[in-house]
């Protein structure tokens, strides 16, 4: 067998680390926030992931974003071509962004 980089070994099971995406989801008691398509590291294996701190920033951002409107549902993807779906008791709301 080929000698792995550390990296590209998963510390929880062995498995392969690849290049995947993964959903972030916040619960902040009056609303839930996701966050789907974020860029990550995962594991094959064991469905681990890991994101970079620019990617966590983002994450954050989009997060706080969203939690300063104060809906109880919004999702939030941050593919290329983004749509936000906002989803509240008395209106639903899709905007189009770009990161």
């Amino acid at each position: 067998m080929k000698d792995l980089q550390p990296s590209a070994v998963c510390p929880l099971c062995g498995g392969m680390k690849t290049p995947g995406k993964t959903t972030f989801t916040a619960d902040f008691g009056f609303g839930v926030i996701v966050v789907r398509d974020v860029p990550a590291t995962v594991c094959s294996q064991c469905g681990a992931d890991w994101i970079t701190d620019s990617t966590a920033e983002e994450v954050e951002a989009q997060v706080e974003e969203a939690r300063q409107k104060h809906r109880q549902v919004e999702i939030i993807s941050l593919a290329a071509n983004n749509t936000t779906i906002d989803n509240t008791t008395d209106n639903t709301t899709i905007e189009n962004k770009t990161l």
